[in-house]
């Protein structure tokens, strides 16, 4: 054995014994960098996938606080940037989201790690690899049938298993619908994904069957038609299932504690009436995925008939949720913000759409502060942050009054005034593109109000008996505490990164998930970090594995750029795309060219200041033939 290279050895392994003192702090240490290797064994590992490896009891933590792996503190993982800012002061705001862990950790890495903590780093490279064959596109299309079901089946057991846990145990059943609907999915899915496992085993030569290989839509042919009523059930109850969520959480305190407890576990990683929504979601899943398996095979392809007589099965229920779906994301949405807000009583009201929420600095005597807006069908409401998870509203205006016109001066190109009964709001948006974002949503907005002759929804629900912000901060802080996890939500996002999304965009989030293995580049090293991840809601969630039932980490992709590495970057690998807001960039690396460019399609929905890669994005699948989604 080459003497460095043993030398590099007995340093890590060494490393590993390393103590934590009595106050739980883990002393530093540094991974070492990879050995060298020629190039022809460079240009060998180029393409290859790397199993990971992990080190116990140690930690590479950075003199700034940051480290290179995904580290655990007190039991929670934290995503490090590749790269970060210097400054203590931009830490604070512009570190919140990057380095904002499932459990509410908002301060980043710090130096009190837990005595029971480990570091999961990749195996160096050309040590350890994973030869994968040079499947076509066909191949890669099956596993992300198999890698999206993994997540959906999962997803599915959060409430069939984990909440029917907590349920039962109080006695409430006000949740009997929702597990009564959930269960004969739940129990149909885990089968469905055994056998599609197994498929693609067999597909990779791992066992079973020759003539099976290259095929996969006959396992959907032989599970998803028996569904259809089932699904048809759902899609019929499902509407009544939120609005008895939102109904037992105002009526029962017991049962919106245990909501909110509920929502503060980690296998909750998102909002619970998100997971109510999945199966929905995942009907217009499956039909993305037959059609890109279509466009792919032959016209003798031997699974040809079997992919067309499931994508034709599914056409009949596919209308009625593409016709239901704004409307089931409309409520939940409604409900989740109602959760979010102080201070205004009724947010969930019939005939009451959301349109757009965001960050807004609006001007007053003590200069601009920074301020949540929360656009309606009939009323905007404009908030503050209240402690760590809600918002206060400091005033209301009912859309039919409201008027819009641009200022002058040095806000002419990012302000907007907003005239509302005896009130004026002047507010500045964070770039031309996001005052033109709100100034549209508003003008319509306005216009839709007053040419309705609908009066019945009522707007006398504000708390406060004014609207002031000073007469705002004497209304006590009676607030109850929220889950951590709900500063992962959108709003939560929004307002640390000065942005907003609306409905179109939620609409076109749900259309673009995504799951599998990625590799992660370590910051100081050649290295890289194998894990599982899955992108739903505009975020990254990461797992050590796809048996895990929590994330070790999330990273929100709202306002992040997407694309390929430069050559300054020096990444020297293929199927690496590169995500950067500010000064926090990762780099992330897929299996094949197929896998790169879904990853690429799907982040891009999602990061609105992606725009600028948007095109060579859309170039890459029109070269390919692969469906893009619309702009926002």
């Amino acid at each position: 054995m080459d003497v460095k290279l043993f030398l590099t050895v007995v340093a890590v392994y060494l490393l590993s014994f390393l103590s934590v003192d009595d106050e739980g702090t883990a002393n530093i240490t540094i991974i070492p960098p990879p050995p060298t290797q020629s190039p022809s064994e460079n240009a060998e590992n180029n393409n290859s996938f790397y199993s990971s490896t992990p080190m116990s009891k140690t930690s590479s933590v950075t003199s700034n606080g940051f480290s290179d792996a995904l580290n655990v503190s007190n039991g929670s993982y934290i995503l490090s940037p590749v790269d970060n800012d210097a400054s203590p002061v931009n830490k604070n705001k512009e570190n919140y989201m990057n380095n904002k862990n499932i459990n509410g950790n908002t301060n980043g890495i710090n130096n009190n790690i837990n005595a029971n903590t480990t570091t999961i780093i990749a195996d160096i490279e050309g040590e350890v690899k994973k030869r994968v064959p040079r499947y076509d596109k066909i191949y890669y299309i099956a596993k992300e049938i198999l890698t999206t079901e993994i997540t959906y089946n999962k997803d599915l057991d959060v409430i069939n298993t984990c909440f029917r846990e907590e349920v039962f145990r109080e006695g409430f059943e006000e949740c009997s619908m929702l597990l009564g609907l959930v269960a004969p999915l739940a129990h149909a899915h885990a089968q469905l994904v055994k056998d599609l496992d197994q498929r693609m085993k067999n597909w990779e030569g791992q066992g079973g069957p020759k003539n099976n290989s290259g095929k996969i839509a006959d396992v959907l042919l032989t599970h998803l038609p028996p569904l259809l009523t089932v699904y048809e059930e759902y899609l019929d109850g499902h509407l009544l299932v939120l609005e008895r969520l939102d109904q037992a959480s105002k009526q029962n305190t017991r049962f919106e504690q245990l909501y909110r407890e509920f929502e503060m576990q980690k296998v909750c990683y998102l909002p619970l009436s998100v997971f109510v929504l999945k199966p929905l979601h995942r009907l217009l899943h499956y039909q993305s995925l037959l059609q890109r398996l279509l466009k792919n095979y032959a016209p003798n392809h031997s699974d040809r008939a079997d992919c067309m007589t499931v994508n034709n099965t599914l056409k009949d229920l596919i209308q009625p949720v593409l016709d239901t779906l704004a409307i089931s994301e409309n409520l939940a949405t409604l409900c989740e913000l109602q959760r979010d807000v102080v201070g205004y009583d009724n947010i969930v009201q019939d005939g009451r759409k959301f349109i757009r929420h965001g960050c807004l600095l609006k001007h007053s005597r003590k200069g601009y502060q920074q301020r949540m807006f929360f656009l309606f069908s009939d009323i905007l409401l404009y908030t503050s942050r209240s402690g760590t998870s809600q918002f206060k509203v400091h005033g209301h205006m009912p859309l039919r009054g409201v008027l819009i016109e641009e200022p002058e001066g040095e806000l002419a190109n990012y302000g907007l005034i907003i005239y509302g009964g005896n009130r004026a709001l002047t507010v500045a948006a964070n770039s031309q593109e996001e005052k033109e974002r709100w100034k549209a949503d508003l003008q319509q907005a306005i216009q839709q109000a007053r040419d309705k002759t609908d009066t019945k929804v009522t707007y006398l629900s504000l708390k406060s008996s004014s609207s002031s912000d000073e007469i705002l901060d004497q209304c006590g802080n009676d607030v109850p505490k929220a889950a951590a996890q709900r500063n992962n939500t959108t709003v939560h996002v929004c307002w640390h990164r000065n942005t907003s999304i609306s409905m179109k965009d939620q609409l076109i989030a749900v259309e673009n998930q995504l799951s599998g293995y990625l590799l992660r580049k370590f910051k100081s090293s050649n290295g890289w970090q194998k894990l599982w991840v899955v992108f739903t809601s505009f975020c990254l969630f990461f797992y050590k594995g796809c048996t895990d039932d929590f994330p070790l980490a999330s990273l929100p992709l709202l306002c992040y750029s997407v694309g390929p590495p430069t050559p300054e970057d020096a990444i020297g690998k293929d199927f690496v795309f590169k995500l950067q807001y500010k000064n926090h960039v990762y780099f992330f690396r897929a299996e094949s060219e197929y896998t790169y460019q879904r990853w690429l399609e799907v982040i891009s929905s999602a990061t609105q200041q992606g725009t600028i890669k948007r095109k060579h994005i859309d170039n890459i699948a029109n070269q390919n033939s692969i469906e893009t989604s619309p702009e926002k």
